[in-house]
């Protein structure tokens, strides 16, 4: 993981919300600076740097992915949804505010995430194209519509395919679209994309298969969240449908296979794959 890179996202985001004693800001704020990893837009940065470009040109598109991603978290962890506590070993924005706070705060920073693209200096047409990907990965075709998928499967035992549906969908969606973002920003051919876009579905899912490892394995200081949540909320995980070992094993395939995706865009450097390896052997 490239440590310039994350402190750079770290200072956008630290920027966005200063104003005191506003409660919203507050509440957005909170949650936005949270200790999450940052794995969408370091897979933005690290891509476009790794295929040659300048990093920084995916700042702004990284930084709403995040956004995004926060207000998912702030939304899935109300009562109507998951009802959760905790979060990164925090209070959930509810816990810590109110439910009505937290809706907004989650609104706000989906709304505000389109402005971070509107207000780059990147070239018109490719904001257009970025706006399309991010409302299509973010809404009723994506994240949302895997959202619904899951609520749709509690207490339900799910077969294989069924599942990674819904991950590829709730947790995929914004994955695919770093990956997907970085070829559009820096102008690669449709070819290219269309590999990128593959690599983001793989990594996607080995993500989601390793928080399910982490969900049997972890501990709450690590995770931040209680141990066995999925399993107390009755949901099917790659752990529960093929056991420890074959989710390990099948993780390690998805790799090779990535692996060789990435090798076939020659790299300049081994930053993605090292970005790569390191969502599979994280430990929170």
């Amino acid at each position: 993981m490239n440590k310039q890179f994350l402190q750079n996202i770290e200072d956008v985001i630290a920027a966005l919300y200063k104003a005191k004693d506003n409660r919203l800001f507050e509440s957005m704020q909170y949650s936005l600076s949270a200790g999450g990893k940052r794995i969408r837009p370091l897979f933005v940065l690290t891509t476009i740097d790794s295929l040659g470009g300048k990093a920084d040109d995916g700042l702004p598109f990284g930084v709403a992915l995040e956004m995004i991603h926060t207000y998912s978290l702030i939304h899935d962890d109300l009562p109507a949804m998951d009802d959760d506590d905790y979060r990164r070993g925090k209070l959930t924005n509810h816990k810590q505010f109110d439910e009505a706070t937290a809706i907004l705060a989650g609104d706000a920073l989906l709304t505000d995430s389109f402005r971070m693209i509107t207000d780059s200096q990147l070239d018109t047409d490719i904001k257009l194209s970025l706006i399309s990907l991010l409302s299509e990965a973010a809404g009723s075709k994506g994240m949302v519509y895997g959202q619904m998928l899951d609520m749709a499967g509690e207490h339900q035992s799910l077969e294989l395919d069924q599942m990674e549906q819904v991950h590829s969908y709730k947790t995929g969606e914004l994955i695919r679209a770093a990956f997907v973002a970085s070829g559009t920003i820096m102008k690669l051919t449709e070819e290219k994309i269309k590999l990128l876009d593959q690599i983001g579905r793989n990594v996607g899912l080995m993500f989601q298969i390793q928080d399910d490892i982490l969900d049997v394995e972890g501990s709450f200081e690590e995770i931040g969240k209680p141990i066995g949540s999925d399993i107390a909320n009755d949901k099917s995980t790659y752990v529960s449908l093929l056991g420890l070992e074959q989710s390990k094993a099948l993780l390690k395939e998805k790799f090779n296979h990535t692996e060789k995706l990435v090798q076939t865009l020659s790299p300049i450097n081994d930053g993605l794959l090292q970005l790569i390896r390191f969502i599979i052997e994280r430990n929170k």
